[in-house]
């Protein structure tokens, strides 16, 4: 039987939130900066709601 992938946790650096917030404000998609901080789009969301920061791609 296959093992199951177990989650690894990371804490956010300041690094992270500068990251999430720059590219929150340029428009970027969820995608593009969970694949840009290496986490899931599910974790990036839940953070930037936490946060108060949007994620909308629109105008």
């Amino acid at each position: 039987m296959a093992k199951k992938k177990t989650a690894v946790r990371r804490a956010w650096s300041k690094e992270d939130y500068r990251v999430l917030k720059t590219m929150a404000r340029d428009k970027q998609g969820v995608k593009k900066i969970a694949k840009a901080l290496k986490r899931s789009p599910g974790a990036t969301s839940v953070m930037a709601a936490t946060h108060g920061i949007s994620l909308s791609t629109r105008g």
